[in-house]
């Protein structure tokens, strides 16, 4: 990094709040384009979304003092980078979720998307190929 660059942390959460609806969006386009500015993350959005420059600006500069996101700078240039993986995001999204809907259980869950949203016959057959790696211990 050069003398002339400073870089500014964003303090990080020890486990990721609730990320809004905003900040998803957000996020999936870091994750794919880091190190990036907010002016490219609002071009990527422009077919999908007609948010202005100004609001991505400040709903980043919002994730960076949550925590998710880090930001560079560089004389002028502001490059933001994900302190968030996207692992990480999912875990704390699918947790929340498992909680409040199944007090944490995940066997009342699968039965529940098993019996209430169907499984076609390939997305069981690797659910049981799923279920064998866990059974012996494999990745």
């Amino acid at each position: 990094m050069a003398e002339s660059s400073k870089q500014r942390k964003g303090r990080r959460a020890k486990t990721p709040e609730e990320l809004t609806e905003a900040e998803w969006t957000i996020m999936k386009v870091v994750w794919e384009q880091e190190p990036c500015t907010a002016g490219a993350v609002q071009e990527a959005l422009a077919e999908t979304k007609d948010w202005a420059y100004s609001t991505v600006k400040t709903t980043m500069d919002r994730m960076t003092e949550k925590g998710y996101l880090v930001v560079e700078r560089i004389r002028n240039l502001q490059l933001f980078r994900s302190a968030l993986s996207d692992v990480e995001a999912k875990r704390a999204e699918f947790r929340k979720m498992l909680q409040r809907a199944f007090d944490g259980a995940l066997t009342p869950m699968m039965q529940f998307l098993i019996e209430h949203e169907g499984l076609s016959s390939d997305e069981a057959a690797q659910l049981r190929q799923l279920v064998r790696k866990a059974e012996t211990g494999q990745e």
